[in-house]
């Protein structure tokens, strides 16, 4: 898979407080918002499936 440009315009204190969260986790500013984007995508589909699931009459799992 190839990679491709996406410029995003943030407030100043926004990017601070994401350089903050990324430094802590030793990662780059863009690996981070990388990750997080992954991470919601992935959230977002699970919850998806679940939901799909519940219709075809499989129970919701506990959370």
């Amino acid at each position: 898979m190839g990679s491709q440009v996406l410029s995003v315009r943030v407030d100043g204190e926004l990017l601070e407080r994401i350089r903050q969260h990324a430094a802590k986790r030793g990662m780059s500013v863009q690996d981070y918002v990388v990750r997080t984007l992954i991470r919601e995508d992935f959230d977002e589909r699970f919850h998806s499936s679940l939901d799909k699931s519940e219709k075809l009459g499989f129970p919701k799992p506990a959370t």
